[in-house]
């Protein structure tokens, strides 16, 4: 599904995407950061994906359209080369929920933390 408008909120950090069916989705600039689908986010396979810890504060600098199908989207911490595609925004609305935790599951089991001024050591 094509949204019929997109809005870059910078002060709420999010990008708000709206449908003609009047679905709406916001899409925090951490969450979009940490699942962009880059191949340096992803990988070119599962087992290579990296995880992305210290985004809280990340913001997005700029999105532009790439052809009819997608975005692009420029985060302040120098990141570019994830395309955005309808579907996977689409899907990253749908399934923030069981993203979002699997994510704060991920950074949590890995001793790490979403915020850049932190660094975690575990004593065992």
């Amino acid at each position: 599904m094509i949204p019929t408008a997109i809005e870059l909120h910078k002060t709420s950090r999010q990008l708000e995407l709206r449908y003609a069916n009047g679905k709406q989705v916001w899409l925090d600039a951490e969450y979009l950061r940490v699942y962009s689908p880059s191949a340096e986010v992803r990988g070119h396979h599962p087992s290579q994906a990296v995880l992305q810890a210290g985004k809280k504060n990340t913001a997005i600098e700029s999105i532009s359209m790439v052809g009819n199908y997608a975005l692009q989207i420029n985060f302040d911490d120098g990141h570019s080369s994830g395309i955005y595609s309808w579907e996977y925004l689409e899907e990253l609305g749908e399934k923030h929920t069981v993203f979002w935790q699997d994510y704060l599951n991920r950074i949590h089991a890995a001793g790490k933390t979403r915020d850049p001024l932190t660094q975690v050591i575990r004593i065992d």
